[in-house]
């Protein structure tokens, strides 16, 4: 039987995704499937371009060899482009001069980059980012650059920007909108966003209108509407897509008013014999410029060609990224709006979060969210199955995700639609690591955006079968964080770049290794975390010394140890909050908060802290922060010690130290319990013979009581076994793991802690004590080293290419203090 010729033209990840599927389906083999590529090289993940700058090589992205073309019997053309469709002859004419006939033709031509209709888009040093051949364009370009600038401000040109940033360039983005990620994320989201992305270096521009590039024979800025010139080395533009959608058009196929081609549920253009599928494809007015949506066209339309019938009505828009390492979800439409319409909203400022949930009011149904900072929660399967949201929001953010527990039932993957049952069954028929289930069930083979979760899953199983569990800490180490924290104190490596080069697997790292490798430095040898070596590699906050805000602007936190402060010093914050308009607010570890700085003024502000005797409280580091107390036996009639004294003592012993995470300690002096010591990290309890220690406690979200270590301990016992018990922690714990979830997870558990610390029934409690005794010795106050370097001062500034401020930060007046302008508060 003579086969029918199916041509497809467009060999992108839609069109890649047709054939895996077209092959599953095709078993009668009534079809001879003829590809037409426009690159030289078999398709790649688009999706993950930029990381090619951080290690990836394009071998790494390829989704398939031409060699799999050619077993699967598909008759592959690289390198041709289509120029144009002969509908009456039914034939594909190529740039080569070749000539396709087809009985049905598919349009996988996909998008291109939008380039806006301006002078000097030509001039060199301008480029796009969409291709592989455009990455190495700017990378050979970047070579001669120290600024480089990113025309757009969603999803393409936020990954524009890490590419650019990973190049080492000063970047700059500018978007034409007022916010970034317009179509993704409300102005509390995109503000939070831009603050996050500025706090790494990155300079961000919303609401900028430009009137053209300029330069001599090359780029050298871009010229403003408003007269001034905006100098840079390089322009990226990443302002958007447009579908590639000529073909159709000069073969008189039905196209959109804005363009893109016109099919029907069927995938079918105006005329049968062609369908379309992709971002190259408009469906009721709708072009999809994501993965998910264009490989369920590639699905169905497979399905439809070997006698099925299923069909496209649309697709979910949801997505989940990180951009320049911060992660950003956003879920169904959450900017829906109404008189029946609910809103949730939830900030974090400390940690940089943002929540929204947007629901009906009657029945509480799930219509859209918005995630940034933290997407663990991140899972569309509440909103695809029409759920509705808890009385009480904020559990939909405690375990699990949005639904909760994940079950059987839980949609894990939302390009390919692999539920985690299917990525169980997986592992049940053998895939032992995350590339084994990405092959076998394809979970995690779009975006990329779950497989944290997958991996997750992977270990659960793995765990109840009874196998050893991968605990690497990213790709680019085979070692987990406790096994890397050995390795670099037993050969004393104190940089990164002698680190991954000696143990790495492969390229430059990323934003989990780096900090984890600055803290883990920082745990062991205690040196300054801003020194040049060390400083590109810190987490957001650390890299000015500052908890970043909502609007851009930075908390000053000097610590108070103990809560116990004199009117003098009292007077001085006071003058200082006064004389830069700071917000000032006494926190709950009993420290006074100064809000408002901008970064310029953090310096200044630093220095006049420091003069008056006070030292940095570390409120944005990974460290030992705050010991709180009550007043003890020194005022209180009920106290039987002097609880003060020795959270002094306590907050002066351990300040600043670097741990996976956060440790949060307090001293009450009695068991009236004031200073709430059961929910910390550490946490002391005067009795009549001594203190009671406690340890593994957290506030917050999910709270946890703290565990009883040891009674009636005296004064040298009770520092000895905080000694211990920390440096245990901070040498066995994962990144950003609490002491709570840490002892938790530890094999045996406290128990295993109480053998550790309490019986030295390793014989190493000598060598932890030695090690903290090491660490308290060499403290130092990070923001009176960095006063003292004139080079680590100059990064305090707001934009790269100036001293003056921004101006974009502004105020309102709320109780008597500033407070963040109405357009940033929470809705």
């Amino acid at each position: 039987m003579t086969k029918q010729k199916l041509l497809l033209v467009g060999l992108g990840m839609v069109g890649h995704r047709f054939c895996e599927r077209f092959l599953e389906e095709d078993q009668t083999r009534t079809w001879q499937l003829t590809v037409l590529g426009e690159e030289l090289v078999a398709p790649y993940d688009r999706v993950h371009l930029s990381s090619i700058f951080s290690g990836k090589t394009p071998a790494d992205l390829e989704l398939a060899p031409a060699s799999w073309y050619q077993e699967a019997g598909i008759d592959l053309h690289l390198g041709q482009r289509a120029v144009g469709i002969d509908r009456e002859r039914k034939q594909v004419m190529t740039s080569q001069g070749q000539t396709f006939s087809y009985d049905h033709l598919i349009l996988a031509t996909g998008s291109s980059a939008f380039v806006p209709n301006m002078p000097g888009t030509q001039m060199k040093g301008v480029f796009v980012y969409r291709t592989l051949d455009d990455l190495a364009a700017i990378q050979n370009y970047s070579h001669d650059c120290q600024k480089a600038l990113v025309i757009g401000g969603g999803l393409l040109g936020l990954e524009a920007a890490k590419a650019l940033y990973d190049l080492g360039l000063k970047t700059t983005v500018m978007e034409v909108a007022d916010r970034l990620m317009p179509r993704q994320l409300d102005d509390q989201g995109a503000g939070l966003l831009k603050s996050s992305i500025e706090s790494l270096g990155v300079q961000v521009l919303t609401s900028q209108k430009i009137n053209s590039i300029v330069g001599v024979g090359q780029v050298q800025g871009l010229a403003m509407q408003n007269g001034e010139i905006f100098p840079t080395d390089m322009v990226v533009i990443s302002a958007g897509i447009r579908p590639r959608d000529e073909l159709a058009r000069e073969s008189g196929l039905g196209m959109g008013s804005r363009g893109g081609i016109r099919i029907d549920a069927n995938l079918r253009t105006s005329d049968p014999s062609i369908s379309a599928i992709g971002e190259c494809a408009l469906y009721e007015e709708m072009i999809y410029g994501l993965v998910a949506p264009g490989y369920k066209m590639a699905e169905a339309l497979a399905q439809q060609l070997c006698g099925g019938n299923q069909t496209f009505t649309g697709a979910d828009m949801s997505t989940r990224l990180k951009v320049l390492g911060i992660e950003v979800a956003s879920i169904g439409d959450p900017f829906v709006s109404g008189s029946n319409i609910g809103f949730w909203t939830s900030w974090d400022a400390g940690r940089g979060f943002y929540r929204k949930l947007v629901y009906e009011k009657a029945g509480r149904k799930l219509l859209g969210a918005i995630l940034v900072g933290d997407t663990a929660p991140y899972n569309t399967s509440l909103y695809q199955r029409g759920a509705a949201v808890d009385e009480q929001p904020e559990k939909h953010f405690v375990t699990g995700g949005l639904i909760g527990n994940s079950t059987l039932e839980t949609l894990i993957c939302s390009c390919e639609n692999v539920a985690k049952s299917s990525i169980v069954e997986c592992i049940g028929k053998g895939a032992r690591d995350v590339k084994a289930v990405q092959k076998g069930c394809r979970a995690g083979t779009g975006c990329g955006s779950c497989l944290s979760l997958v991996k997750d899953i992977l270990n659960e199983e793995m765990e109840k079968l009874g196998e050893e569990v991968d605990r690497s800490l990213c790709e680019h180490f085979a070692f987990s964080r406790p096994e890397l924290y050995q390795l670099i104190k037993s050969t004393r490596i104190k940089s990164f770049d002698e680190l991954i080069k000696r143990y790495g697997r492969t390229g430059f790292g990323c934003e989990i290794c780096k900090p984890t490798a600055a803290s883990i430095f920082a745990s062991l040898w205690s040196e300054y975390v801003l020194k040049p070596d060390v400083a590109t590699l810190q987490d957001t906050n650390d890299r000015f010394l500052a908890n970043i805000q909502k609007n851009g602007t930075y908390s000053v936190v000097p610590r108070i140890p103990a809560g116990e402060i004199t009117p003098a010093k009292l007077l001085v914050i006071g003058r200082i909050a006064e004389k830069y308009e700071l917000y000032t607010k006494i926190t709950g570890g009993q420290r006074i908060d100064l809000f408002g700085a901008r970064l310029e003024q953090l310096p200044m502000i630093w220095a006049e802290l420091i003069a008056a005797g006070f030292e940095s409280g570390h409120a944005y580091g990974k460290s030992v922060r705050t010991v709180k107390s009550c007043v003890g036996s020194t005022w209180c009639r009920y106290g039987v010690q002097d609880s003060v004294a020795m959270a002094i003592l306590i907050e002066e012993r351990y300040k600043g130290i670097r741990s996976p995470h956060k440790i949060k300690m307090a001293v009450s002096g009695c068991a009236r319990e004031c200073a709430e010591a059961q929910s910390k990290d550490v946490g002391v309890i005067a009795t009549e013979n001594g203190w009671n220690l406690y340890v593994g406690g957290n506030g917050g979200m999910k709270p946890r009581h703290a565990d009883l270590l040891a009674a009636d301990l005296d004064d040298a016992s009770l520092i000895r076994f905080i000694d211990r018990f920390l440096i245990y922690y901070i040498r066995t714990a994962d990144r950003l793991m609490r002491t709570s979830t840490w002892i938790q997870k530890l094999p045996g558990g406290l128990a295993h802690v109480k053998k550790v610390v309490l019986e030295d029934a390793f014989g190493i409690g000598a060598e932890m004590e030695e090690e903290m005794a090491s660490l308290v010795a060499s403290f130092q106050c990070e923001w009176k080293t960095t006063l003292e370097s004139p080079d680590r001062l100059k990064q305090f500034r707001s934009f790269i290419n100036t001293n003056e401020p921004d101006d974009s930060i502004q105020f309102v007046r709320q109780r008597g203090q500033i407070a963040p302008t109405p357009a940033t508060l929470p809705t």
